[in-house]
């Protein structure tokens, strides 16, 4: 797992006025909290962030130095929150939380998938159903991802959570009769059986009516005779 280290200013003015400045000036507010630890305001280059974790993964452990608070010495954190542009997508706020690397911690990881399944040379259609999943393990041991090998796969084969081979020391949250990937027909060739099949039961009664006989109407009554 990777560990990169980012140097972060401790602030002490809040408010929108003071979030203006800090944008202005390139930086982005944040928070540096933990179980039991005091949070603490501080700031971040939102690009040395985000270079960052596009080297070391969205589960990327950050040693920081705080400037300003040299008593919380080198906490270690992870990325919990990003806060982003709706337009731009450039960082607006992040949520720094502080681990023990003695405790386990759940995290998000993505499930990457290799190799070509056999089924699609027959027309299947690869469809990867859930791309993270929620594993427990100690900071140290957080996988950058979660490799899948769907080359064997044939039509109608589907690969759960519970068949996915975990890193040793890392344990599974997520449900484990989730479908992870899963190897299908068109959905023009599933339906076709089930309409050829509704058409046979339509056309099967209108058949027997055109071959049965129209009955006889029965005839009617004599009328009674009129007494003088």
């Amino acid at each position: 797992m990777s560990e990169t280290a980012l140097v972060v200013d401790s602030r002490a003015a809040t408010g929108k006025g003071a979030v203006r400045k800090l944008r202005a000036a390139g930086r982005i507010p944040a928070i540096l909290y933990g179980h039991g630890k005091e949070s603490v305001p501080v700031t971040v280059d939102p690009r040395a962030l985000e270079k960052l974790l596009r080297v070391g993964g969205a589960n990327a452990l950050i040693d920081l130095t705080v400037e300003g608070r040299p008593e919380l010495g080198n906490p270690v954190a992870l990325v919990k929150e990003l806060q982003r542009h709706p337009i731009r997508g450039t960082i607006m706020h992040a949520d720094l939380f502080q681990v023990d690397l003695t405790r386990t911690v759940e995290v998000e990881v993505p499930v990457h998938l290799v190799g070509k399944p056999k089924g699609i040379d027959f027309g299947g259609i690869l469809e990867h159903s859930l791309r993270e999943i929620a594993l427990e393990c100690l900071p140290r041991s957080i996988p950058a991802s979660i490799e899948v090998d769907v080359s064997n796969m044939e039509i109608g084969d589907v690969i759960h959570v519970r068949d996915l081979a975990l890193p040793a020391g890392v344990s599974l949250v997520t449900d484990p009769d989730l479908g992870v990937v899963h190897v299908a027909l068109p959905a023009a060739e599933e339906e076709a059986p089930v309409v050829a099949a509704e058409e046979g039961a339509e056309a099967a009664p209108a058949a027997a009516g055109e071959a049965a006989p129209a009955a006889a109407a029965p005839a009617a009554a004599p009328a009674a005779k009129k007494s003088d």
